[in-house]
C-alpha cells in the first residue's frame, strides 16, 4: 500500500487482518503532516450527508460505521446535531427533508442533551446514530493496530509504483494525478480553537448561507471549526473564510468569542469531477481515490470492498472500474 493516510491505514488493518503481508509507504513521518487526513474534521456522518451525497456515499458510510465500531469500539457515537437561526429557518427544513435518521428536537430537549447550547436555538435535528473521530489521534490507533496484525509500515518513504513487487494498491490522494489525471484538490479550511467555556459531547452542524459550520469537539478544551469546500488548490487560510468560521462559531455561542486560537489550516480533498470515490483496478494494480471530503466516513468501507475484490473477484459496480 501506498499512502498511510485514512484509506490507506484501513486498507492495509484489513489486509493485514485478513493473514496477507502488507507494507504501507508513507512520504510523511510519523506527524502525518503531509497528508490530508492530517486536515481532516473525522466526521461520521452518513445520515447528513444525504442532504448533499449520493446515495453510495450513504450506502458505504453505513456500513463503515460498523467497521469503525468493530475495529475501534471507543470510537465516540453520541450523535449529531444539526441546528439554525430563526432566519435560515427555510435551509434547517430542507436539510430535514432531505436527510433522514434523526429526530427533532424542542429547545428544552436541546438543553438537556448539550447544556451548553441552553437557550441558543429553538430546535434542533438530533442523527443519534452518527460519531466523529479526531484524525490527529486516531491514525496512531490504526497504525498501530496494522503493526498488531503483522504489517510494516515505512515512513518517509515514498517507491515508484514500478518499483514494487505483488500487488500496489494506491492510496495517494492528489500525489496519484501522474497516473489519475482527472483528479483535483478541492480545499477544506479549519481553525482550532480552545475554550473552557463551551462543552459539547457531538459534532454541531449550523446551518450557513454558503455551506455548514462544523464545531467538532476534541479533548483537551479543544475544537474544530469547518469546513469549507473550495475549488483552490492553495494551502493557506483565506481572510474570508476566516472571518465566517469565526463569526459563524460565534453564532454558535457567544463564548467562542473568548476562545484561544490555536492553529490555521487546510488540506487538500483528492476529488473525481463526479466527486464520487473510486476503486480503479488493473492487473496487480489497483487505486483507492476520490475520497473528497468523506474519507473519514467511508474509506472503511472502501477498504472491505478491495479486500472482497483481491480475495474472491467481488465487483462492487458503483465504485470499481476495472481496465
Amino acid at each position: 500500500m501506498i499512502g498511510a493516510g485514512i484509506a490507506g491505514a484501513w486498507q492495509a488493518l484489513l489486509f493485514a487482518q485478513a493473514g496477507h503481508s502488507v507494507t504501507l509507504h508513507e512520504r510523511s513521518d510519523e506527524a502525518m503532516t503531509l497528508s490530508t487526513s492530517h486536515w481532516a474534521g473525522g466526521m461520521l456522518a452518513p445520515y447528513c450527508e444525504r442532504e448533499i451525497s449520493e446515495p453510495v456515499i450513504s450506502r458505504l458510510g453505513l456500513r463503515a460505521l460498523d467497521l469503525w465500531r468493530r475495529e475501534l469500539p471507543d470510537t465516540p457515537f453520541n450523535g449529531s446535531l444539526v441546528v439554525a437561526h430563526s432566519r435560515d429557518r427555510g435551509d434547517f427544513e430542507r436539510f430535514a427533508r432531505l436527510t433522514s435518521g434523526h429526530r427533532r428536537l424542542d429547545a428544552r430537549a436541546l438543553a438537556e442533551l448539550e447544556p451548553s447550547l441552553e437557550g441558543r436555538f429553538g430546535e434542533a435535528l438530533f442523527f443519534a446514530g452518527e460519531g466523529h473521530v479526531e484524525p490527529r489521534r486516531v491514525l496512531p490507533k490504526l497504525h498501530q493496530r496494522i503493526l498488531a496484525a503483522g504489517g510494516t509500515i515505512k515512513f518517509n518513504s515514498e517507491p515508484l509504483l514500478g518499483e514494487i513487487e505483488g500487488i500496489v494498491i494506491d492510496c495517494r490522494g492528489l500525489s496519484a494525478r501522474d497516473s489519475q489525471p482527472d483528479l483535483r484538490g478541492v480545499k477544506g479550511e479549519l481553525i482550532l480553537i480552545e475554550t473552557s467555556e463551551v462543552e459539547l459531547s457531538r459534532p454541531v452542524r449550523l446551518i450557513h448561507p454558503r455551506w455548514p459550520l462544523y464545531v467538532i469537539p476534541r479533548e483537551d478544551n479543544l475544537f474544530m471549526l469547518g469546513a469549507t469546500s473550495i475549488e483552490a488548490e492553495d494551502t493557506g487560510v483565506s481572510v474570508r473564510s476566516a472571518l465566517e468560521l469565526l463569526g459563524a462559531a460565534y453564532a454558535v455561542h457567544p463564548a467562542f468569542a473568548e476562545a484561544r486560537i490555536l492553529e490555521f489550516g487546510s488540506g487538500l480533498r483528492p476529488a473525481f469531477p463526479d466527486n464520487l470515490p473510486r476503486i480503479a483496478i488493473d492487473q496487480n494494480r489497483i487505486a483507492v481515490n476520490g475520497l473528497y471530503r468523506h474519507g473519514f466516513l467511508i474509506a472503511p468501507a472502501l477498504a472491505e470492498l478491495t479486500l472482497a475484490y483481491v480475495e474472491r473477484g467481488r465487483i462492487d459496480n458503483e465504485v470499481m472500474q476495472c481496465a
